[in-house]
C-alpha cells in the first residue's frame, strides 16, 4: 500500500513539473517561407504557433491573391510536441502549424502579409515577409568537368552573395563614434566562410561588439530579397581629421549549389539531385569616412570629450580643522568617448595639499555608443587656518548634435579652516607651497633625537664555521656532486647512441606535428591538416622503429608493432587511419571529419607509446 501511495505522489510531482515547465515557455507565432521561388512552381508557406493553443476559428491568413500568389492547397493544420527532462529540469515544446501550398503568378518581389491568431485570449501576429519570384531557367546537361564547373558558376549569380560594411554615418566629427556592421547578404545556402581578412581601422580607435544575439533577418537590397546576418560589429572613433579610408574586408564564401541529374532522377522516389560546393571571393571595397575637425575656439577646460554628458559634484564640508583631510568628488556621466575622458582640473590655494586623484568608472559599450560614468576623487589637506574661496570645477565637451562646445560648472565653494587643537604651541605649523604630494606627512613632528653614548653590539647567532650545520652542508654538497656526475656521465653515453635518441624523441616530434595539424584544423585547411597528420604518423613509426620513411610500408608497420608486443587490432587501426588520411587528402568532398581523425591519431599514438614503453 505504501509503495502505491509513493508512486502516486511521484506521478503528481512529475505532472506538476510538467505543467510548470509548460507554463514557463514563451508563446511565439512565426512564418516559414523560402527566400527564392520559381514562377509556376508550388512552394509551402507555414504559419507556426509555438507553445500555445489556438482558440477556435481564430487563425486569420493573409491575402495571398493580393500578393500575387495562387492557393493550390490549404490550410492544413498539424500539431507536434516534445518533452525533455535533463538534470531535474523539465521542458516541453508544442507547435501548431497551418500550411498552405501556393504558386507565384509572376516574377518580382512578393510580400506575404501578416497572419493573426488568438491563443489564451492573447492575439499574436507574424511579420510581413518578403520573398522573390524568378523566371524558370533552362539548364543544359553537362558532360565534361569544365562544362560542369561553368554550369555551377552560372547557377550562382554575382550578386547572390554580398558582403557589406555598413556605417551608421559617413560624416562625423573627430572623436564621434561610428557603428560599423559587417553584414553578409545571401540568396544561396552557405556551408562556411574562409580566408577572412578583417579591416584594421587605421586612424580609428575600435572596439568589437558581441554579435551572438543577432538573428538572421530578411532584407531587400537593390530590389532583391536577401537573408542578412551580422557577422562582426565594431564601434570606431576617428582619431584624426580628414578623409580616412577603411581598407576592404575580404573573405571566401563556400556556397552549396543543388543540381539535378536527370540520369539518376526517379519519378516516384524523387532524388536525382547532387550538392556541390562553390567558392566565391567577396570584398567590401574601400570605404571612406569624412572626419571634420572640431571647431576652433575651444575653452581651456576642454580636454577632448565628444558626446553628451552631465556633471555632478559632491563638495567637502564648509568648515574643517587645519591638518584634516577632505574630499572633492566629481562624477561625469553620459554617452560619448568616455574611455578618453580626462580628469577636470581643480585649483586649490597654496596652503592646501592635493594628493593623487583616485578614479573609478563604470563604462558599457553597445550599438548606441559608449555610456556610463567616470568618478574622480580629489583628496586634500588644508594646512593653515583661515577662510578660502575655491574656484568651481569646469568641464567642457563638444556636442555633435548642437555642433558647439558646452561647459558644465560646479558651484563655488567658500571654506573656513579652523585652528588645529592638537597642534603644538612651541613648534609652528609649516606651510609648503605646491599642489601635488605623493603621500601624507605630519609636519612639525618629524625630528627624532640621536642616542648618545657608546654602542654595544652582540652577535645574534652562533658562527657557522666548524658547527654541525657546517659539516652537514659539506656532506650534502659531496652527495649532490656524485649524483650529478653519474647523471651527466649517463647522458653523455646516451648522446652517442643515435638510435636511442631517435626512439626517445619520436613521441615529442609526433606531438609537435599533431599540434600543427590541430592549428590547420581550426583554420579549416583540409589539405594541410591531412598532410601534417600523415607526417606525424609516418614519422613516429620511422623514429620509433628506426626505419627510414622511404622504406616504411603499412605491412612493415603491422609486423614491427606485432614484434614489439602490440595487439593486432592496434596495428591494424594505425594503418587504417593512414589509409583514411590518404583518401581524404585528395578527395574533393570531405568524407571524414577532421576532428575525428585528429582525436583517433592522438589516441593511437598514446596507446602505442604506452605499450612499447612497458
Amino acid at each position: 500500500m505504501n509503495r502505491i501511495l509513493k508512486n502516486i505522489l511521484l506521478s503528481l510531482v512529475a505532472v506538476l513539473h510538467f505543467c510548470v515547465a509548460y507554463a514557463d515557455e514563451n508563446t511565439t507565432f512565426e512564418v516559414n517561407t523560402p527566400l527564392l521561388v520559381t514562377v509556376g512552381e508550388p512552394f509551402r508557406v507555414e504559419f507556426v504557433l509555438t507553445n500555445g493553443k489556438p482558440d477556435k476559428d481564430s487563425f486569420a491568413a493573409p491575402n495571398f491573391v493580393d500578393a500575387g500568389l495562387d492557393i493550390l492547397a490549404g490550410p492544413t493544420q498539424s500539431t507536434a510536441s516534445s518533452f525533455q527532462y535533463i538534470n531535474g529540469q523539465s521542458s516541453r515544446t508544442s507547435t501548431v502549424t497551418f500550411t498552405y501550398v501556393v504558386v507565384a503568378q509572376k516574377a518580382g518581389n512578393i510580400t506575404i502579409g501578416e497572419a493573426h491568431i488568438v491563443s489564451n485570449n492573447k492575439q499574436f501576429s507574424t511579420k510581413p515577409t518578403p520573398i522573390e519570384a524568378i523566371e524558370e531557367t533552362q539548364q543544359q546537361s553537362t558532360n565534361t568537368a569544365a562544362e560542369q564547373g561553368n554550369a555551377l558558376q552560372n547557377q550562382l549569380s554575382e550578386d547572390d552573395i554580398l558582403i557589406r560594411l555598413n556605417l551608421s554615418r559617413s560624416t562625423v566629427y573627430k572623436g564621434e563614434p561610428i557603428l560599423a556592421s559587417l553584414t553578409l547578404y545571401t540568396r544561396a545556402s552557405i556551408a562556411g566562410l574562409e580566408d577572412a581578412k578583417l579591416p584594421s581601422f587605421n586612424g580609428f580607435w575600435s572596439q568589437e561588439l558581441p554579435t551572438e544575439e543577432y538573428q538572421p533577418q530578411r532584407q531587400t537590397l537593390n530590389g532583391k530579397v536577401y537573408d542578412s546576418q551580422v557577422i562582426k560589429e565594431y564601434l570606431i572613433y576617428p582619431q584624426q581629421a580628414g578623409t580616412i579610408t577603411i581598407e576592404p574586408t575580404t573573405l571566401t564564401a563556400i556556397a552549396q549549389i543543388v543540381m539535378r541529374n536527370n540520369n539518376n532522377f526517379d519519378p516516384f522516389f524523387g532524388g536525382g539531385a547532387e550538392i556541390y560546393n562553390v567558392k566565391r571571393k567577396l570584398s567590401t571595397g574601400n570605404i571612406t569616412v569624412n572626419v571634420k575637425e572640431l571647431p576652433a575656439g575651444a575653452p581651456a577646460s576642454f580636454t577632448g570629450a565628444v558626446g553628451s554628458f552631465s556633471m555632478k559634484t559632491t563638495l567637502p564640508p564648509t568648515e574643517i580643522q587645519a591638518n584634516s583631510a577632505a574630499n572633492y568628488n566629481v562624477e561625469i556621466s553620459g554617452t560619448g568617448n568616455l574611455t578618453f575622458l580626462q580628469q577636470p582640473k581643480l585649483e586649490l590655494p597654496s596652503s592646501f595639499e592635493l594628493y593623487n586623484v583616485r578614479s573609478t568608472e563604470s563604462i558599457r559599450t553597445s550599438t548606441a555608443g559608449t555610456h556610463g560614468y567616470r568618478r574622480f576623487e580629489y583628496p586634500f589637506i588644508a594646512r593653515a587656518e583661515g577662510e578660502y574661496d575655491i574656484k568651481p570645477i569646469e568641464f567642457t565637451y563638444f556636442s555633435p548634435e548642437k555642433e558647439s562646445y558646452i561647459t558644465l560648472s560646479s558651484e563655488p565653494l567658500h571654506i573656513n579652516i579652523l585652528p588645529d587643537p592638537q597642534a603644538g604651541a612651541s613648534i609652528p605649523t609649516q606651510i609648503i607651497p605646491g599642489s601635488a604630494k605623493e603621500s601624507v606627512r605630519q609636519l612639525g613632528s618629524d625630528i627624532r633625537f640621536i642616542k648618545l653614548g657608546s654602542a654595544k653590539l652582540y652577535s645574534s647567532a652562533a658562527p657557522l664555521m666548524l658547527s654541525t650545520t657546517y659539516f652537514m652542508l659539506i656532506v650534502f654538497i659531496i652527495v649532490v656532486s656524485v649524483i650529478a656526475y653519474y647523471i651527466l656521465r649517463r647522458r653523455i653515453r646516451d648522446s652517442h647512441n643515435t638510435v636511442l635518441i631517435r626512439t626517445r624523441r619520436a613521441n615529442k616530434v609526433a606531438v609537435q606535428r599533431l599540434r600543427m595539424a590541430e592549428k590547420h584544423m581550426h583554420e579549416n585547411n583540409r589539405h594541410a591538416f591531412y598532410e601534417e597528420i600523415l607526417r606525424a604518423l609516418w614519422g613516429y613509426m620511422s623514429d620509433k622503429l628506426n626505419i627510414p620513411v622511404s622504406s616504411l610500408t603499412k605491412e612493415k608497420i603491422r609486423e614491427a608493432l606485432h614484434r614489439k608486443g602490440c595487439p593486432v587490432d592496434v596495428a591494424q587501426l594505425y594503418t587504417d587511419i593512414i589509409s583514411r588520411c590518404d583518401e581524404a587528402q585528395y578527395s574533393p568532398v570531405e568524407s571524414v571529419q577532421m576532428s575525428n581523425v585528429y582525436e583517433e591519431g592522438v589516441a593511437i599514438i598514446s596507446r602505442i607509446e604506452s605499450i612499447i614503453k612497458r
